[in-house]
């Protein structure tokens, strides 16, 4: 049986050099002129996966 990629995965995670997956965070897309500079600012950089979401991530990218 071959084992396949979820496109989805591909699209939203990348993988960092030591192994770890990264995630942009949510509510950066629009709306932002209401939104406080901190508010911005904390959400400016990507999310490290937890260890639990990893197993299920790991799964669903088979060759990462």
């Amino acid at each position: 049986m071959t084992l396949k990629t979820r496109s989805w995965v591909k699209k939203r995670v990348k993988v960092t050099s030591k192994g770890k997956f990264k995630l942009a965070k949510a509510w950066k897309r629009h709306l932002l002129s209401d939104k406080s500079k901190k508010a911005k600012g904390r959400n400016r950089y990507g999310l490290i996966v937890s260890v639990s979401e990893e197993r299920k991530i790991r799964q669903q990218l088979p060759f990462a």
